[in-house]
């Protein structure tokens, strides 16, 4: 067992050699990221690592991309100008930094420096067209470089772009059958060129070919999050059992880690990763409706000082509807 000293918002990280699981203990580092006074942290959406160990988050609160060095040192931050409600990011092969922002319907191509080089969607515009997104969700990448988008809320679909941006192929419509989504919510490739896409509101993961013809379904789980590690090992954030989910070639379960809880080693949503091993945070997701119904997102809010919301499209939280009774949250 070896014995690792990580950022206090990791929980879990396995080591594997030669493809075989080897246990990983760890003591929580608190005070991990040494952050300018000016910038609070808030809920943390997703984290990558880029080539050179550096850590990204990206956050829902001022300069939403943040990244600091292997030790927790601040390094830079951008983002107020551009990106309204965080939601996925992924770094590439070059290490330029890819978002999706939830509000502005946007994914985002940024260098390493923060310079913007290439928008994809239209600011603040949702629809279902070829240039369009409505709540993307999470990018991945092909071996060409090959940008692929799961437009997940709004949409259910996955879009296919060059590395330029140009528009070359989707897939996918709203439902419970083969090929179809309720809520693709992440998505990764892996060595075989496979598009890997967590399913989440039908509780299973999907795996197509390149051209998005449909190889298999795993279930059995509800993939907030997929995470390849450096030995193309699979791993779900299962957001409802509130576990980390290693699971085979196959789709089958190897091992599950975690329960609910705020205690090292416990979960509140599991959602993202970090680098090629898997790196759990908290983060905001939609919640169960009294009559046991998942609710969906209608709207953003932000706090008032006095303790109200404004309904403005931005903010610190959401409102919900019920889909089965339409009670609201």
């Amino acid at each position: 067992m070896k014995k690792w000293t990580l950022p206090s918002v990791v929980l879990i990280v396995l080591l594997y050699r030669e493809g075989v699981a080897e246990t990983t203990d760890f003591t929580p580092a608190n005070q991990f990221f040494k952050l300018p006074e000016t910038i609070t942290l808030g809920a943390c959406s997703r984290v990558a690592l880029d080539s050179m160990e550096n850590i990204y988050l990206f956050h829902r609160g001022k300069q939403p991309i943040i990244c600091v060095d292997r030790n927790g040192k601040f390094l830079r931050s951008w983002g107020d100008d551009t990106i309204d409600t965080a939601h996925g990011l992924n770094i590439d092969r070059d290490d330029n930094v890819f978002v999706t922002d939830i509000s502005n319907h946007q994914v985002f191509k940024f260098s390493p420096k923060g310079k913007l080089l290439l928008t994809l969607g239209k600011t603040g515009t949702a629809g279902d067209g070829v240039d369009e997104f409505n709540k993307p969700t999470d990018v991945a990448f092909g071996p060409q470089g090959e940008i692929y988008v799961s437009d997940g809320y709004g949409n259910s679909r996955v879009m296919k772009f060059t590395p330029i941006g140009g528009f070359l192929a989707q897939w996918g419509e709203p439902g419970n059958g083969p090929g179809q989504f309720d809520l693709p919510h992440t998505i990764v490739t892996d060595n075989k060129n496979r598009v890997v896409v967590g399913d989440r509101e039908n509780d299973r993961i999907q795996v197509f070919d390149e051209h998005g013809k449909l190889l298999e379904i795993w279930t059995g789980s509800a993939p907030f999050g997929l995470a390849y590690d450096q030995t193309r090992n699979l791993f779900v954030a299962d957001g409802r059992a509130n576990k980390v989910l290693q699971i085979d070639a196959k789709g089958k379960v190897v091992g599950p880690w975690g329960a609910e809880g705020a205690k090292p080693v416990y979960f509140q949503l599991p959602l993202g990763k970090i680098g090629g091993k898997p790196l759990w945070i908290q983060d905001d997701e939609t919640p169960n409706c009294d009559c046991g119904s998942k609710m969906k997102f209608v709207a953003l809010f932000e706090e008032h000082a006095g303790g109200g919301i404004n309904f403005c499209g931005g903010g610190k939280g959401y409102a919900f509807t019920c889909r089965n009774c339409h009670d609201q949250a």
